[in-house]
């Protein structure tokens, strides 16, 4: 875990000091160590999702914007969360799953740095200040969007990555479904971006998911043992209010059988409109 994770820990820390706990007490409070917590608020490891639950509990805060900021941790560290320069209408490389173990290109951490600690300003509403280790700060900004908002809407976001265009922060879940396997599948929904995707975890190898709504059908396939202990993120589909998103789930087991499910995306309520 390195710097990556500084909007994440940032949070975790705020929280933690608003409770007036100290790590002796969050242990005695939660299923977690008092070594845990020190790993956690420190950005030595990624803390478990229920961690973070718990955390917002017990500060008495919506989970909502830590959880956003964990799955983007989550996804980064996972090797899931590319950020590349593209000359535009470039489309963006897809990840590779080796990413996620190279830790030794300082290039890459900054840009990534970058992004995380956008997300952050954006979900806290403060100011985060951005501390880039080496080089030139101004540079290496400079080779990504600097944006605190999502970078496509609707059709625009079609088979692009909800991570890396930062679609994924307080989405909505449009279904969930335990499939005969185990595995555990959740279509999700942007109402910024008016896209959604789908998310798996508790899968094999060779498991895949596939999305689609008005457009083409997207996958992604549990490739090796790391994407079985983490989130796998498909594809987005463009999807305004009222659309239909069906997700299937295909088992790599060849005895099992393929699994489908159909969910709406609500419409917003006259009173959520915005006024004329």
């Amino acid at each position: 875990m390195t710097t990556e994770d500084i909007g994440l820990s940032a949070a975790l820390r705020e929280l933690r000091a608003r409770t007036g706990l100290s790590l002796a007490a969050l242990a005695q409070r939660t299923a977690y160590g008092k070594s845990s917590w020190e790993r956690y608020l420190n950005a030595k490891s990624l803390p478990p999702r229920e961690a973070v639950r718990e955390l917002c509990r017990l500060a008495d805060e919506p989970d909502g914007r830590l959880l956003a900021l964990w799955e983007i941790a989550e996804s980064e560290w996972s090797g899931r969360a590319t950020v590349r320069a593209a000359a535009p209408g470039t489309p963006p490389e897809p990840p590779r799953p080796e990413a996620g173990r190279t830790r030794d290109r300082p290039g890459r951490r900054t840009r990534l740095m970058v992004m995380l600690t956008s997300v952050y300003v954006l979900l806290a509403g403060g100011v985060a200040l951005v501390l880039l280790p080496g080089g030139s700060p101004a540079a290496d900004a400079a080779a990504v969007p600097y944006s605190t908002g999502p970078q496509c809407r609707a059709a625009a976001c079609e088979g692009e990555d909800p991570m890396r265009l930062i679609c994924a922060i307080g989405p909505d879940t449009v279904l969930t479904l335990r499939t005969t396997t185990g595995a555990h599948v959740e279509v999700r929904h942007s109402r910024k971006c008016q896209a959604g995707w789908a998310r798996l975890w508790g899968s094999r190898i060779g498991d895949r998911v596939e999305v689609t709504a008005d457009g083409p059908a997207h996958s992604v396939r549990v490739g090796d043992q790391d994407d079985t202990e983490t989130y796998v993120y498909s594809p987005m589909t463009a999807a305004g209010p009222g659309t239909t998103i069906r997700v299937c789930f295909l088992p790599a087991a060849p005895t099992a059988e393929r699994e489908c499910a159909e969910g709406r995306v609500r419409r917003p309520s006259p009173s959520s409109s915005p006024a004329r």
